[in-house]
Parts: structure tokens; C-alpha cells; sequence
């Protein structure tokens, strides 16, 4: 019986098993992360702050006055824009005034301090992105070419390590975000902008929300893994 890529004739491939593990993980991550978001998101801050407020008071408080704090269409599509130095926040974070938004638009602000110290992980992980794309979209098909050339092993190879990249920018992801996340708590606290018990819930958010990081990172190395046991032995036994 030939061997094509993961297919042993019409039996199960085991290392489906990554796949699915990797995806219950994402799935498990995301979930908690809605369900912890909303249950904060009805807790109001006694600061009466938006997400927007909070975010341009926190930046002027650490000496930041070249980021621009902007709205973006979406749930949970908050993010930091180093390139632009814009801090983008979602519907549920801009004009919102809960422990959940605010904690959000802090982990934020936690990234532009980052870029503005020089944070050496956030340097390095700006300087992934574009071959972290390139990995993400092209590691896979390269490989699948090289399947289609008869388990041309170079075009294996080449596809491997391209969508290893995309794998390296998740796991460099991880230290950025727990690192923004621990600045958004001491900067809520040492500003008076919330008093213990609402950093409590915000922990909760932000710690919800850097589950789904280590998720991510943990389903890339799987299905990393997978690649190398279904084409790195078969490429090697083709030499």
C-alpha cells in the first residue's frame, strides 16, 4: 500500500490526532475568553472611563503623546500598530466604561510601551511578520508541491521550514503578550485608574485572553510536528 502525505489507502491517519488536539485547545481557549470578556464586561469601573479615555490617559501618564487611540469595526479586534504607532479598539473596548474594556485598552497601551522602550521580543516579532505571512500562507502548499512532484524532497524541506517561521512568530507572540499584560496591571494600579478588586477582574480578562496566545502557539507546533513525521521520514527515506 503507497504512502501519499498522510494517507495510508483508506485508513485514519494518526497524527490527525494533532490536529484535533491543537484545535480543541484553540476552541477550549476562545471560549473561555468570550465567557470570561462578557461576564466583565457588565462590571462598570468606578472611574466612569471608557476603553478610549482610559487608553489616552494611560499613554499620557507613561509620557506617550505620539500614539493616536482610534476606533476599529469588530469584537475583539483590538490591537497595537507599531508601524503607525495607532491604537486601534474594538466596539466592545472603545466607548465602553467596564473592568473587561479597560483592562483590554491597558494591554494595549502595555504594547505601545513596548515599542516605545524597545522592547527587544516586540522588535523581533515586528520583524517575523511579513516572513510570518509568507509561512502561514505558502508553507503548506510548497509542501503539497512537493508531493505533487513525486515527494520532491527540497520543495519538502523548503516548505517545512517556511511554515516553521509562522511557528516561531507564535512562540515569540507568547513573552510579548504576557509582558503587555503584566504592564497593563502595575500601570491601572500605580495611576489610580482602578482599585484592587477591579484589577482583580481585569487579571482574569487578560490571563483568559493570553490562553488563547499559548493556544495558538501550542497548535502551530502540533501541526509543525505533524508535517515533519508525515514528509521529514518519507523525504529522508527517499534520498
Amino acid at each position: 500500500m503507497r504512502y501519499y502525505g498522510g494517507y495510508y489507502g483508506m485508513y485514519f491517519d494518526p497524527t490527525y490526532l494533532l490536529v484535533i488536539i491543537g484545535a480543541l485547545l484553540c476552541i477550549f481557549a476562545q471560549m473561555r475568553v468570550s465567557m470570561t470578556f462578557k461576564k466583565y464586561s457588565k462590571v462598570r469601573s468606578r472611574s466612569g472611563l471608557t476603553g478610549a479615555q482610559a487608553a489616552q490617559r494611560i499613554l499620557e501618564l507613561s509620557g506617550i503623546y505620539d500614539v493616536r487611540v482610534e476606533h476599529i469595526r469588530g469584537e475583539l479586534t483590538d490591537h497595537y500598530d507599531p508601524s503607525s504607532k495607532v491604537l486601534r479598539l474594538s466596539d466592545a473596548t472603545y466607548a465602553s466604561t467596564s473592568v473587561a474594556a479597560i483592562g483590554v485598552a491597558a494591554h494595549e497601551c502595555g504594547h505601545a510601551l513596548q515599542h516605545n522602550k524597545g522592547y527587544a521580543p516586540l522588535s523581533f516579532r515586528t520583524a517575523l511578520v511579513p516572513a510570518a505571512n509568507i509561512g502561514s500562507k505558502l508553507g503548506i502548499p510548497i509542501i503539497l508541491l512537493g508531493v505533487f512532484f513525486g515527494m520532491n524532497h527540497l520543495f519538502i524541506q523548503i516548505g517545512i521550514w517556511v511554515f516553521a517561521i509562522a511557528v516561531l512568530f507564535q512562540v515569540v507572540t507568547l513573552p510579548v503578550e504576557f509582558n503587555a499584560s503584566g504592564r497593563a496591571l502595575s500601570m491601572l494600579g500605580n495611576y489610580g485608574l482602578m482599585e484592587n478588586d477591579e484589577t482583580r477582574g481585569c487579571r482574569k480578562v487578560l490571563s483568559a485572553a493570553a490562553l488563547t496566545y499559548v493556544a495558538a502557539a501550542a497548535s502551530s507546533i502540533l501541526q509543525l510536528l505533524r508535517l515533519i513525521l508525515l514528509f521529514g521520514n518519507n523525504s529522508r527515506r527517499n534520498d
